[in-house]
């Protein structure tokens, strides 16, 4: 007759940091990289400085909570960065042609939806697969920012209101940086306490299983991508207010970034696994780097070696090194 025994409860602590370990990973390290910065610069722990990584680091957040509900379900947008050019420009052209700043805000936000919606349909009505869908948007949109502008930069006059949002403060916190954070706890809420965050982990787990269910597991692939042309937006407004002016050129190796900010923050490229407190202090981490390195003086281009290093390094953590078998002090299994 075989004997059962009840399975051994491990520590609190081993457990803890079993179930947190990426998390606590990318925490470890965006303090240690603060405390280099901070060590080799005299200028990197300064209250300017730091304001001034924050407001840089919004546009980034802000595309990283929506890239992180395209990431849990196993996608890809790589026409971020596009998408943030077109508005960009879309907004200066807009402004320069004297619609009201307001009215141009809202429409961009619809544009970004717009962009977002006619991906989504592709990838989730069509089972083209996202890589390639948001491949060809990448060129596209690059390519109407460019035709809308003529590689010329487009100016933004007599839009006190406007340049607010990206050059004003509240309470001594630049307006960019309070947005982020609000869009990241919005991000935070909706995949923790909503049932449309829990459909979203889901479909990335399995979509026909999800389908099998009930679950319109179509419209909600579709509708990560709608989130991820209005996060677009709003960074290629933010992008607008803060420089006064639009550009196709913006948003240059943007999607590197923000993808580089969520797979390092422990959200899985395999779908079915997010973290929106691991995509915060991952675009951190991102922003701390980029600044660290220019105040350095070491060249600005060697930033995007160490983001694509980022990138490999975040990916086999997570293939890898914290795998579902992956135990606190013990071998994987």
């Amino acid at each position: 007759m075989a004997t059962y025994t009840e399975r051994q409860k491990g520590s609190a602590l081993a457990d803890f940091v079993t179930d947190h370990a990426q998390v606590l990973s990318i925490a470890l390290f965006f303090a240690v990289c603060a405390l280099f910065f901070g060590v080799m610069t005299t200028t990197f722990l300064t209250t300017g400085n730091i304001l001034n990584v924050l407001r840089q680091a919004a546009p980034i957040l802000v595309v990283a909570v929506a890239m992180t509900l395209v990431i849990t379900t196993a996608g890809i947008d790589l026409s971020v960065g596009s998408q943030v050019a077109l508005i960009n420009a879309l907004t200066a052209i807009t402004i320069a042609a004297g619609v009201p700043w307001p009215i141009t805000v809202v429409l961009m936000l619809v544009m970004g939806a717009i962009v977002g919606a006619a991906q989504g349909w592709f990838v989730a009505y069509q089972g083209i697969p996202a890589f390639i869908v948001t491949l060809a948007g990448l060129s596209i949109l690059r390519g109407v920012a460019l035709l809308l502008t003529e590689g010329y930069s487009i100016p933004i006059r007599d839009a006190a209101g406007f340049f607010w949002i990206g050059r004003g403060t509240i309470a001594g916190m630049p307006v960019p940086a309070v947005l982020s954070i609000i869009v990241a706890i919005l991000g935070f809420v909706v995949m923790m306490r909503t049932r449309y965050g829990r459909r979203v982990v889901a479909v990335g787990s399995n979509m026909e299983a999800a389908r099998r269910v009930g679950m319109p597991a179509k419209a909600i692939l579709a509708s990560v991508y709608v989130v991820s042309g209005v996060a677009s937006a709003i960074a290629g407004m933010l992008i607008a207010a803060r420089l006064g002016s639009g550009s196709s050129n913006s948003g240059q190796g943007f999607e590197l970034q923000v993808i580089a900010a969520v797979v390092l923050g422990g959200t899985s490229l395999m779908g079915g696994k997010a973290s929106m407190l691991g995509t915060v202090l991952g675009t951190m981490t991102i922003a701390v780097i980029g600044n660290g390195l220019i105040l350095m003086h070491i060249s600005p281009f060697f930033t995007q070696i160490v983001t694509g290093t980022i990138i490999l390094v975040a990916i086999w953590m997570n293939t890898r090194l914290f795998g579902r078998n992956w135990k606190f002090g013990r071998k994987a299994k």
